[in-house]
């Protein structure tokens, strides 16, 4: 199916990918354990009891993939560094066989004329880290910012673009303040600290980075658009309060030096013990400039009151750093994914629209996520026909299309993800890939979104047909 997608000239085209999702080989050439393997190894953490170890195996695959990423055309390969392949406990002995596999790695990019984008974080935490405190402890990203300049120093002659950590605000709100993804803290709000510390580790890492000579940086949040479950007061405000702790939380101290509310810094200061002065000081680090930033987008969220949270005239009690004062309600009359996820293409032209109004010195943004999960495999024929993808795909660029129009200053686009991978905590029972992988023979087969996303890019460049 053509498309008539038209973006302007030197528009960026790529797709994005995590090390713990698809490299498998977690006890190979001296590799350290990460708080993903423990937690996948826990009964009942994973769906279906799927293992990691393995994986998708790309890191013994990883020329198979570089080529699969070349003839699909992209500009960029998004990536991410295993953190404990590299320094197993986090810090001190480097371990060389980790960074030779890198070293390969983007070599492998260069040569086929993809550019490497990495992330530094994909929350593959050291597990020797978490031990002395993880996210919660100020050394842990003290530990990030050394780690930034072993990365920055090795690899700067020939990266020019990166990204410092991946979602933080899901690692913050599923791995610390609940208890679904690594490493399963269930601290509620009192999981502030994790959010903290993981922003100072975002700003120290861009000092570093800088000082090793990076060319581009920028850092990977996910955004969405939060609707209220309805005009009642209290729903109004239980929105207003999961979109500052989601959405806000995670940009304002980066793009505006501060937090979102007095109430969220107050909690920071209460649970990290800092004093304001250290808490100011720590901000100016957090909003180091940015070149680029990223944005991962899958669905809005809505978001109503606890109806045992609202008081007699149904006005909500916030709690802040106690307690849960907002449930997610159903986004009812839209297509889902086969993960459940709502489909609506114009929530990214919303949130694009939030982010210009609310940060007037915005830096470019690159999608740096956007994908869909439908479970579709190979026919008799062996051809993989996910149209659905197709459609999710071409929806979402012309909605990003039409914001761009409106003035959006967008310069790049990232599917989630070239392969099918391992969805965390739902295991290998997600499928996001544009290439199907046959979780028993490890087969890759491009399917039809795979060739649509080829044509889409060729038809921008058709200079660069491979």
């Amino acid at each position: 199916m053509p498309s008539s997608l038209v973006f302007p000239p030197g528009f960026r085209f790529g797709t994005s990918t995590s090390a713990f999702q698809i490299e498998g080989a977690t006890d190979a050439d001296g590799r350290g354990v990460s708080i993903w393997d423990v937690f996948a190894a826990e009964p009942g953490r994973v769906l279906g009891g799927d293992s990691p170890a393995v994986g998708i195996d790309h890191y013994h695959r990883y020329a198979e993939d570089v080529a699969l990423l070349a003839q699909l055309g992209v500009q960029d390969y998004r990536f991410s560094f295993a953190w404990p392949r590299i320094l197993p406990t986090g810090r001190g002995t480097v371990e060389k066989r980790g960074l030779d596999f890198y070293d390969r790695l983007i070599d492998a990019l260069l040569t086929a004329g993809i550019n490497p984008v990495p992330t530094l974080y994909h929350w593959d935490l050291p597990l020797a880290l978490q031990e002395a405190g993880g996210w919660m402890a100020r050394e842990t990203a003290e530990a990030f910012a050394d780690y930034a300049s072993l990365l920055g120093e090795h690899f700067a002659d020939r990266v020019t673009d990166w990204l410092t950590l991946n979602e933080m605000s899901v690692h913050t709100l599923y791995g610390h303040g609940l208890s679904e993804h690594a490493p399963g803290l269930g601290l509620e709000l009192a999981a502030l600290p994790a959010a903290h510390y993981q922003l100072l580790a975002h700003g120290l890492a861009v000092q570093r980075l800088r000082a090793a000579g990076a060319q581009r940086i920028g850092v990977a949040n996910q955004h969405f658009p939060v609707i209220p479950a309805s005009d009642d007061d209290a729903d109004l405000i239980a929105a207003h309060v999961f979109a500052d702790l989601t959405n806000w939380t995670f940009a304002d101290p980066i793009l505006r030096g501060v937090y979102p509310s007095d109430e969220i810094a107050g909690g920071i200061l209460q649970l990290t013990g800092v004093s304001p002065e250290q808490l100011a000081a720590d901000l100016r680090v957090i909003s180091e400039p940015l070149d680029v930033y990223g944005v991962n987008y899958y669905e809005p969220t809505r978001i109503g009151a606890p109806q045992a949270d609202r008081d007699s005239s149904g006005v909500l009690e916030v709690d802040i750093p106690e307690g849960l004062p907002f449930a997610a309600v159903p986004i009812e009359g839209v297509e889902r994914t086969d993960f459940g996820w709502s489909i609506v293409p114009s929530g990214l032209g919303d949130i694009l629209r939030q982010l210009r109004e609310r940060y007037p010195e915005l830096p470019p943004i690159i999608i740096t996520e956007n994908g869909a999960s439908f479970s579709d495999g190979p026919g008799a024929d062996g051809r993989v026909r996910d149209e659905r993808r197709i459609r999710f795909l071409d929806a979402h660029l012309r909605a990003l299309s039409d914001e761009m129009a409106a003035g959006a200053n967008v310069v790049g686009y990232y599917v989630w993800s070239i392969l099918d991978n391992f969805e965390w905590a739902a295991g290998f029972s997600e499928r996001f890939g544009l290439v199907h992988v046959d979780l028993d023979t490890l087969a890759r087969t491009p399917k039809d979104s795979y060739y649509w996303y080829r044509d889409l890019i060729e038809a921008q460049n058709p200079a660069r047909s491979v």
